[in-house]
C-alpha cells in the first residue's frame, strides 16, 4: 500500500468505520490537586507554597558524582533491584541509625522515588475485595495505589487535639476487618507534620500483628524532624510485617531525581520488586550511583538542611502567628497547617482557589486528602522548604488578603 492511499493519509469523511470510544478516566484517578494547584501557580504567577519541593541544590558532592557518572557513560539500565553499592549504602543508614539489619542482596531493592515503592507494595499485596489502613490526611498517591489494586480504602483521621494530630486507638481498630490486607503511614507526616510516638507505633504494630496485616511505612522526611524529635521507624516494633520506604529526594533536594528504596523481609521486597520491574524496571543508574556518595559523605549537608528548615519553619509560621494567622506546630516534614477560619471560612479549598487569584500565593487544601471531609474542611497546607525571601512575600500576600477579607 502507497503512503497516498494509506487509510491515516485520507480525509476524515472518507474513512470507514467508528472512531474507536475512549475509555472515560476514572474519576478515583483524575487530575491530582497538586496538578490542579501547580497549574493556578503556573497561569496566576503566584508564590508557590502549595508543592512540596525545595528551593536550592543538594549537596556538592553528590551533585558532582552524578555529573562524573553521567560523563563516564555509566547511563544505561541499572540492575532491576539497584545497583550493588546504593542497597549497601542503604542497608547501612538503616543499620547504623535504627538499628535494623538488611542484606543488601535480598532485603532491599531501589526503585523509580518512594512513590513507586509504595504502589508496588500495594498492587503486590492487594487483590479486589482487599482493604488498606491509612491515616489521613493521606498523600494521594495512597488513595490511587488502592483504587488500581482493586482495594478498598479504610480512612482514620488524624485530629487534632492537646497540640498534636492524634489518631484515636478506637477508630484504629474498628478500621481493621478480616479483609484487612495493608496498613499505609507516614511518618514523619505529611502534611501535618506529625511524627508517631513510640507509643503509637506499638499500638499500630499490635494491631497490624493480631490481624496479619502488612505495614508500608513511608518515611522519606527521615531526617527532617524539628525540636528535638527523632524519627523511629515501625520496623523496630514489627520488623517481620514492615516495608521501610525512603528516598533521596526529600533528605538531599533533589526531589526530580526519582531514587527510592524498600527495605525488608526478602519476600516482601521479592513482591515489590516483581511488581516494580514492568513499572520503571530501574531508576536513573547515575543518580543512584551518586545516591552513594550521598549516604556515605554528605551527612553533615542533611543536618545543615535541618538547621535551615527549622528557621524558615518558624519564619513562616511566626510571621503567620503574629498577624493572627494559626498555624498548627509541626515537628517533621516540609509542611505546616494553617486554618482557614483565621481568613473568615472553613472551607480550605475555597480558599486555597481563591488565593492565587487574589492574593498571588498558592497553598493546598488537605481537605482533598481525607475521606471524613469534616476532619479537614478547614486545614490548608503550605510548604515551607522555599528560600526565606519567598516564605517572607508569600507570609505578606496572606496577611494581606486576610486583612482584606476580614
Amino acid at each position: 500500500m502507497t503512503a497516498q492511499s494509506s487509510p491515516s493519509s485520507q480525509p476524515a469523511e472518507a474513512r470507514s468505520g467508528p472512531t474507536p470510544a475512549v475509555p472515560p478516566i476514572r474519576p478515583e484517578l483524575g487530575v491530582s490537586i497538586f496538578s490542579r494547584m501547580a497549574a493556578l501557580a503556573v497561569r496566576t504567577g503566584a508564590v508557590n507554597l502549595g508543592q512540596g519541593f525545595p528551593d536550592g541544590g543538594g549537596p556538592a558532592a553528590m551533585l558532582a558524582r552524578a555529573q562524573r557518572e553521567i560523563a563516564a557513560g555509566n547511563n544505561q539500565y541499572a540492575p532491576a533491584v539497584g545497583v550493588r553499592s546504593l542497597r549497601e549504602a542503604v542497608a547501612e543508614q538503616r543499620a547504623d541509625r535504627y538499628g535494623t539489619g538488611f542484606d543488601p542482596d535480598t532485603e532491599v531493592v531501589v526503585t523509580a522515588g518512594a512513590t513507586e515503592a509504595i504502589t508496588a507494595a500495594v498492587l503486590a499485596f492487594c487483590r479486589p475485595g482487599d482493604e488498606v489502613v491509612v491515616f489521613e490526611p493521606y498523600y494521594d498517591s495512597y488513595a490511587a495505589a488502592t483504587v488500581m489494586a482493586g482495594a478498598t480504602r479504610r480512612a482514620v483521621p488524624l485530629r487534632y487535639t492537646e497540640g498534636e494530630f492524634r489518631f484515636d486507638p478506637d477508630e484504629l481498630t474498628a478500621a481493621f476487618s478480616d479483609r484487612t490486607r495493608v496498613l499505609i503511614m507516614n511518618t514523619p507526616h505529611n502534611p501535618t507534620g506529625k511524627v508517631f510516638t513510640a507509643e503509637e507505633l506499638a499500638t499500630i504494630a499490635e494491631l497490624c500483628r493480631r490481624h496479619d496485616v502488612l505495614i508500608v511505612s513511608d518515611e522519606v522526611y527521615e531526617y527532617l524532624t524539628y525540636d528535638g524529635v527523632r524519627h523511629v521507624p515501625v520496623a523496630t516494633s514489627a520488623p517481620e510485617r514492615t516495608l521501610s520506604v525512603s528516598g533521596l529526594g526529600k533528605t538531599f533536594s533533589a526531589t526530580g531525581w526519582r531514587v527510592g528504596w524498600a527495605c525488608g523481609p526478602a519476600e516482601l521486597v521479592a513482591a515489590v520488586t516483581s511488581v516494580k520491574q514492568y513499572a520503571s524496571f530501574t531508576a536513573a543508574t547515575p543518580f543512584q550511583l551518586a545516591a552513594v556518595t550521598a549516604l556515605r559523605e554528605c551527612m553533615d549537608w542533611v543536618e545543615e538542611l535541618r538547621r535551615s528548615l527549622t528557621v524558615r519553619r518558624d519564619l513562616l509560621s511566626g510571621a503567620l502567628r503574629e498577624a493572627g494567622i494559626e498555624v498548627y506546630p509541626t515537628s517533621g516534614s516540609y509542611f505546616l497547617q494553617a486554618d482557614a477560619r483565621s481568613f473568615g471560612t472553613d472551607d480550605g479549598m475555597a480558599l486555597c482557589l481563591d488565593l492565587p487569584e487574589r492574593a498571588g500565593v498558592v497553598a493546598v487544601p488537605s481537605v482533598a486528602f481525607f475521606d471524613h471531609p469534616e476532619a479537614g474542611r478547614h486545614l490548608v497546607r503550605l510548604a515551607f522548604c522555599k528560600d526565606e525571601a519567598t516564605l517572607i512575600e508569600g507570609a505578606k500576600r496572606l496577611v494581606g488578603y486576610r486583612d482584606a477579607v476580614a
